[in-house]
């Protein structure tokens, strides 16, 4: 379902995916990036035997006309499509990747498109999660959690998405007899959760449609209970209510968001370290590092614009 575009700034973002059979998916990847870089799109879309997924950012036209494009492709028609806007360009390059999955859990008898659980619009979340036989999990990894989430969401705390099932079996006793509520960023992963865990027996299982991106949009400040900033993967870092850019930072050394009281840790260098890997990293290390930011801030000093590693 694609939603009409929110706030008017320079650049176009459009999170998309779409769960479809797509046997010849290898041949839609040298048009697709034809199609996009032609038109200055920036980004990444991956494509599987189960679909489509990414993150694309350019102009309206540009992006207006790549959605069109793409919900022509046989099977990709009904896009589920998220669209914000960035101050400036939050993608260095433009990307098709074909993959085995568009989103990696690694179980391979999962289809989404078959067997999701049931969709929770925006505007009925809220009476959802508050219900005292509703468990809602966050199906995003650690560190996404780290910088915002609903309230009272558990945190499964995964490094990555492939150990939401072992998450899952282990604590299958909190989830009998439940509501079981699920949401990610943007709704791809919670779909393919919902899914999962309904292919364990479990029949009450709901998504946020659209996810946190969604959420954000449709849903007042005042009436919100979502807490924090979302993480989005691109160079904005995070957005708030109203899709607004966040305040997040980006330590460049781990990739870790971080938080305003974060940045003004003792073990927070820009550049070269943080509090979520300064432990983790040797002296040699945070010099390498020191020496990379110097050099993207003497080449944004120079007027080349961000640094293409930084």
């Amino acid at each position: 379902m694609t939603t009409l575009p929110a706030p008017s700034q320079p650049v176009r973002v459009a999170a998309l995916y779409r769960f479809a059979r797509l046997d010849a998916f290898e041949a839609l990847r040298a048009p697709l990036a034809a199609f996009c870089c032609g038109r200055g799109i920036k980004g990444t879309l991956l494509l599987a035997h189960e679909g489509i997924n990414g993150t694309v950012a350019g102009s309206e036209e540009a992006i207006a006309a790549l959605i069109e494009y793409i919900e022509a492709i046989d099977g990709l028609s009904g896009l589920e499509v998220k669209y914000s806007g960035a101050a400036a360009m939050p993608f260095h390059r433009m990307k098709v990747r074909l993959k085995r999955e568009i989103v990696t859990m690694g179980v391979e008898t999962i289809d989404p498109a078959k067997s999701a659980g049931t969709y929770v619009e925006p505007g009925d979340w809220n009476a959802l999660i508050s219900q005292p036989d509703t468990i809602v999990i966050d199906t995003r990894n650690g560190y996404e959690v780290s910088i915002g989430t609903f309230k009272g969401a558990v945190d499964p705390a995964t490094a990555s998405f492939r150990e939401f099932p072992a998450w899952v079996e282990a604590h299958r006793a909190d989830l009998e007899g439940r509501k079981v509520a699920m949401f990610c960023t943007g709704g791809i992963r919670c779909e393919k959760a919902t899914a999962y865990v309904k292919s364990l027996g479990f029949e009450d299982v709901f998504h946020l449609r659209g996810g946190i991106l969604k959420y954000l949009e449709d849903v007042p400040a005042e009436q919100s209970l979502w807490q924090g900033e979302c993480f989005v993967f691109d160079e904005r870092v995070s957005v708030s209510h109203g899709l607004a850019e966040g305040d997040a930072e980006l330590c460049r050394a781990c990739r870790h968001p971080l938080t305003e009281s974060e940045l003004v840790s003792p073990k927070y260098a820009a550049g070269v370290s943080c509090p979520h890997c300064f432990d983790a990293r040797s002296d040699e290390d945070r010099k390498r590092y020191a020496e990379r930011q110097r050099q993207v801030e003497l080449a944004q000093a120079r007027g080349r614009g961000p640094h293409i590693g930084s």
